[in-house]
């Protein structure tokens, strides 16, 4: 948690008083969460976790995720998308800034017709990268073919939830390619723009859970 976080007051169910908690874990309760940094094993486990808590604690409140990620590890990303789709209630994506590499596959995760961005927010997309620089060759090749079958599963994933052709995804991620919030729309990847979906989070009734 980055120093400086503000507290706020929140009274947890069944106490008397009001205890002091840091912001976002006050979100948290609100089911808002939040994605913003390189996505880590430390990343996705934390993430991962409370996805699946909330989901427990009340199944019928609809969780939103911002994002506002440069990318990161590749099997980590996998386990919070797996993670959204596990879990019974809803899972909105948002992305602020920028959804990039992984941070873009998390985004079109979110259930169809619940992926939002703001006006200026941008994504990315490119094929899975590896740090493997040293090694002899039959390691090299093996890590090769992990790649190659980890990039036919996110463009299988990308083509399944965009209503894009495996082809044209397939192109896509030869390169890194940038879009604005409509071109992203356009593409499949998300569905609404702006103050569409922020007027969903505002007029949200939060209850506290019991």
């Amino acid at each position: 948690m980055p120093i400086g976080v503000p507290k706020v007051p929140f009274r947890i169910p069944g106490d008397e008083d009001a205890t002091w908690v840091d912001v976002y874990n006050r979100l948290y309760r609100a089911r808002l969460l939040f994605l913003t940094q390189e996505i880590t094993a430390e990343t996705s486990n934390y993430l991962v976790g409370l996805i699946i808590y909330l989901s427990i604690e009340d199944q019928t409140q609809d969780l939103y995720l911002f994002i506002n990620c440069p990318g990161g590890w590749v099997l980590p990303g996998i386990a919070i998308f797996d993670a959204m789709q596990l879990v019974i209630p809803d899972v909105y994506t948002i992305c602020m800034g920028i959804a990039a590499s992984m941070g873009s596959f998390i985004l079109v995760g979110g259930e169809i017709t619940k992926r939002f961005a703001f006006p200026h927010a941008r994504v990315m997309m490119h094929q899975p990268a590896s740090s493997f620089h040293e090694g002899s060759t039959g390691e090299c090749m093996m890590e090769a073919e992990e790649l190659l079958t980890l990039r036919e599963t996110l463009t299988k994933v990308y083509a399944q939830r965009t209503g894009q052709p495996f082809w044209v995804l397939t192109e896509d991620l030869e390169r890194d390619v940038f879009m604005s919030a409509r071109e992203a729309q356009a593409h499949g990847i998300i569905d609404l723009i702006a103050n569409e979906g922020v007027e969903i989070v505002k007029k949200n009734q939060w209850k506290e859970p019991k």
